[in-house]
């Protein structure tokens, strides 16, 4: 699913698999069906089973090669392709659910015994829940802790990355942010207080790990990139990725992602300059938490609403504020875009961090374009800054490759070969390999 970084508060996409008319015996779904976990295959593969939606689960390979699983009358299960509802020929059947023995077209599967431990911490004055999740044995490993997108939904229940990057070798720790999930305290996307909990969960994931803590440091994903740096700053870690996120305010992501879609539309300079007035005049209603400028908002819906390129006036939240009512933006949208800082500059915590980074980029994505954030992380590189980027070209936000329907919108359908490669080898050693499927590296492996 693709998680915008700014947006996502506004408006959630759920993706959902045609659900069969036949009612099969049923398995229990979500985190804590004995169907979740990561499998060792019979010809040397490996396979991830989480939770999907609904009644679904869904099957990822090291890859990238993602689908969901829907529950046939026999008992099988199919396979649609991403997030589509086309059948892709894949089939699960189930040999022993508690003992974790699959057959994955027809290849016999067992269970990893990865070694999960739930725990109750202390955040910034609230109470969260978090999972340690190791590799089986006593070796010492590195550790990743999974810092939040702007979603509301649970990572203990969501986030597959725990297993995913277990299964590699790593020490992962997952935890519901605050107000989400099993976590207490209220919702909230200030990016201080939200780094003030990351910094107590990496606390948690070393107490939790012991003697087999190794190198630690944070992955974060979308609106991670800006809380991740920021716990990073306040308390040095041994590394930093940022997967899908910017070097940007989240009013100069509303203005890129704007002018992106503008371009891909084949508009040129002069739209660009009409588009970036709709642009402005939405940050100004932003800027005033909603109490003014509406009337300027109308006057460009007045001027410009009938031109051919008015319809790919996107943005993550301009297209709200002009398909919503004004008496309604004023009245929701303050809460729900509360704790939002969104003239944040994240250059002066980049700029002296020490830090080794990850930048990981999608090359499509247009809920968080890359190019000025390549750029600033480029000056970065320049100054001396321990900074490694990645650009995958044709993944969308969530690094999500896709294909376009007829009228234009996307649908997820795997993530990039090498992405989950290329993280396990940053979270191992701190450098990356000369190659990751598509991905463009700069300033390359070190």
């Amino acid at each position: 699913m693709r998680t915008p970084a700014f947006a996502v508060i506004l408006v959630l996409a759920a993706f959902q698999s045609a659900a069969s008319t036949a009612q099969p015996p049923a398995i229990e779904s979500g985190a804590g069906s004995c169907l979740v976990g990561s499998y060792d295959m019979a010809d040397g593969s490996t396979l991830d089973i989480g939770p999907g939606a609904g009644d679904a689960f869904r099957w990822r390979r090291p890859d990238g090669q993602t689908s969901a699983l829907a529950r046939q009358r026999d008992g099988s299960w199919r396979s649609t392709l991403g997030w589509t509802d086309r059948p892709d020929g894949h089939e699960l059947s189930v040999e022993n659910c508690e003992s974790g023995a699959i057959r994955f077209d027809g290849v016999a599967g067992q269970r990893q015994p990865l070694v999960q431990v739930d725990t109750r911490f202390q955040g910034s004055g609230v109470m969260l829940r978090g999972r340690l999740t190791l590799p089986p044995g006593q070796a010492r490993v590195p550790l990743v802790v999974l810092v939040h997108g702007a979603e509301r939904s649970s990572a203990l229940e969501s986030y597959s990355l725990q297993r995913e990057l277990a299964s590699q070798g790593i020490g992962v720790f997952a935890y519901d942010k605050r107000g989400t999930g099993k976590s207490e305290g209220r919702y909230t996307q200030d990016y201080l207080t939200l780094a003030t909990d990351a910094i107590h969960a990496l606390h948690e994931a070393r107490r939790l790990a012991g003697k087999r803590a190794g190198r630690i440091g944070y992955q974060g994903g979308s609106q991670g990139g800006w809380v991740a740096p920021l716990a990073a700053r306040i308390e040095p870690v041994d590394f930093v990725i940022v997967s899908f996120g910017l070097a940007v305010s989240p009013i100069e992501e509303d203005r890129e992602a704007i002018a992106f879609d503008i371009s891909r539309a084949g508009f040129g300079p002069d739209v660009q300059r009409k588009a970036r007035t709709v642009a402005d005049a939405s940050a100004a209603i932003i800027s005033s938490n909603f109490t003014e400028g509406f009337d300027r908002l109308d006057a460009l819906k007045q001027e410009h609403g009938q031109a051919p390129w008015f319809r790919f006036v996107r943005g993550n939240f301009t297209s709200y504020l002009l398909t919503t009512p004004e008496a309604d933006a004023r009245r929701d949208f303050p809460a729900l875009l509360e704790g939002i800082p969104a003239h944040y500059d994240p250059m002066p915590v980049l700029a002296n961090l020490d830090v080794p980074q990850l930048w990981i980029l999608g090359g499509q994505d247009r809920d968080a374009p890359p190019f000025e954030t390549l750029h600033r992380l480029q000056e970065l590189q320049h100054a001396g800054r321990p900074v490694v980027t990645a650009v995958f070209p044709l993944a969308d936000h969530g690094m999500y490759e896709f294909e376009t329907r007829p009228d234009g919108e996307r649908i997820s359908t795997r993530q990039p070969q090498g992405y989950l490669e290329m993280m396990a080898d940053f979270i191992k050693n701190g450098r990356i390999a000369t190659r990751y499927g598509n991905a463009t590296l700069s300033p390359g492996p070190r």
